[in-house]
Formats: C-alpha cells, structure tokens, sequence
C-alpha cells in the first residue's frame, strides 16, 4: 500500500486576515466531528484577544480549539514548538477518530507542520538567499531543470513551480553534497508526516481590505486599546515580538503619543491590508490549495467528506 494512505488525514483551512476561516472552520467542525487546531502565531498568546482576533467564546463553546492561549506574550514561540504541539494533538484526534483541522494565516507553521522542518544541520541561509536570488532573476523552472539533473528523484514529487520546496532540495544538496531523497532514505525523514488536504478561501481584493477595513473598526470598538493598556500594565514590553505585531505596536505608538489616533487607525487599517497581500502570495505560491469563496461552504463540505472517505 502506497504509504501516504497510511498518514494521518487533516484539513487545512488558510487564507488571509479576514477571509472567513474561523466560521468555516467552526462550520465544518460541527458538521465532520472535528475538532480545531490553530495555525495562528498570535493566537498562541494569552491576553491578547481583540487584536489576534480569537475565535470568540461562542465560537469556542460550540468546536473545541487548540493551539490557542498557549504562553504569555513575552514568551518564545517559534515553528519547531508549533509543530510538536500540533503533531501531538493531531495524533490524540485521530485516536478518538475526530477530524484535525488546521486553521489559520502564518503560513510557515502550515508548512512546517505538513512538510516537516529542516532536520539539524541542513540549514544554510547564504545558500537558500543566493538560490532565492536566482529564482527571482531566472524563474522557477530553472531551478527545476537543476533539480532534475541532481535529484530526479525529488523533482518527481515537487511542482516546477513550488518555488520553496525547490529551493529547500537544492538547498540541502549543496549544503551537504547529499540529497534531500537520500536524507528520506537513510533518516526515515518524512517530506510529509500527515495527508493533507488544503482548502484556501479567496475573494476579490476589494472587497477583502472592506473587511480587513471593517474589521479594525470592530477591534477597536471591542476595545484594543484598553486591552494593550492592560497588557502594559501588567509589564509586558512594548519590545516584545507579540507587541510588535499588527494592532498591538500601533496601540503601544498612540499611547506613547507618536502618532495621533486617526492617524493610527489609518496605518494599521493600512499594514493589515499589507500583511494579507504577504499571506495571499505566500499561499498562492502552494500548488496543493484549492481555492474557495467563504460563501462555497457546501462545495467546500463535499470536497472535505470526498477526502475522509477516499482510501
């Protein structure tokens, strides 16, 4: 039996800041007896609910959610932690025959979980920033023909165009002078530990940003500002990286008096359109997703239950 039928079955739901993915999600979760794993590198922090825009309390009491509120903001957090946490509870679902899905925007923890992370030692940033260079002056195909030439077998399993997962085999190779399909081999390093299905949900750009627009009016309605205060409070430090983050380090800016307060709501109405055009490139660069609007949730439903179904 083709080992991939062996692998643990999850469903990703991605996309940018304010596509719909906690709704659908939950939506899905009741419907499939599953449950939610967060792929959100804010969620994970406790105290800061309004500007991570946390599945709100009803939205918890109806589908169980992990992966959320997990340390404190001055915490260290990073892939690898997400990753083993993830596994973990992927794992106990699976046990209880429950449905893992995968919820959220930080791309990287999506792509570590199910493509796995760099083993110790096959990390080299010069290499992976020159062929990075390369890629963006040459496309991605001629990365794909030098893939080809030292590792067939690899090219075989890689899409030309998946820029990342070309670069990482390239990356690897001439590091070490050993491919990533020999690593596989002798190592028994999974390209990818779980069976994946990748839902991605879209929309027309403007009508996106009025959301994200519409969104950052809520936050601040639900009060951010008095939640940043708090967390300020409590000696948190401006400097953390969770306060630097969207919401919280234009708060931290108004209250230090830097910058006005409609010229706050502004910038941050600004990056966070910024930071969801980052996530859609990211994301569209992944051949594996299948693109939905949030409204397709029976579409979305159908091609879930045809997934769990399938050998």
């Amino acid at each position: 039996m083709d080992a991939v039928f062996e692998k643990i079955k999850v469903v990703v739901i991605c996309g940018p800041t304010g596509s719909g993915k906690t709704s659908l999600a939950v939506h899905l979760a009741q419907e499939l007896r599953g449950e939610i794993i967060s792929a959100d590198s804010m969620q994970i922090y406790r105290y800061m609910d309004i500007g991570t825009a946390k599945p709100t309390p009803s939205e918890q009491s109806l589908v169980s959610h992990h992966l959320i509120d997990v340390v404190d903001p001055d915490a260290a957090f990073d892939a690898a932690k997400f990753v083993n946490m993830a596994t973990a509870i992927i794992r106990e679902l699976d046990d209880s025959r429950k449905v893992p899905l995968i919820v959220g925007g930080t791309g990287l923890y999506i792509k570590a979980l199910i493509h796995g992370l760099f083993m110790e030692g096959l990390s080299n940033a010069t290499i992976r920033n020159r062929l990075k260079r390369i890629a963006l002056d040459k496309g991605a195909g001629f990365l794909y023909d030098r893939l080809c030439e030292c590792d067939p077998v690899a090219a075989e399993r890689i899409h030309p165009n998946d820029t990342i997962r070309i670069v990482r085999a390239l990356e690897i190779y001439e590091h070490t002078g050993k491919t990533i399909s020999q690593y596989h081999r002798e190592h028994g390093f999974s390209e990818c530990p779980f069976h994946a299905l990748k839902i991605g949900l879209t929309m027309p750009r403007e009508r996106l940003y009025s959301r994200i627009d519409d969104r950052v009016d809520a936050m601040i309605e639900a009060g951010l500002l008095d939640e940043v205060k708090r967390l300020l409070d409590q000696g948190y430090s401006q400097a953390n990286k969770s306060m630097l983050s969207i919401g919280y380090r234009h708060m931290t800016d108004y209250i230090g008096g830097r910058v006005s307060w409609d010229e706050t709501i502004r910038i941050m109405k600004r990056d966070t359109r910024r930071y969801a055009k980052r996530q859609m490139t990211w994301f569209k660069a992944d051949p594996e997703i299948t693109w939905f609007e949030p409204e397709q949730k029976g579409s979305v439903k159908q091609m879930v239950l045809n997934f769990l179904q399938s050998a």
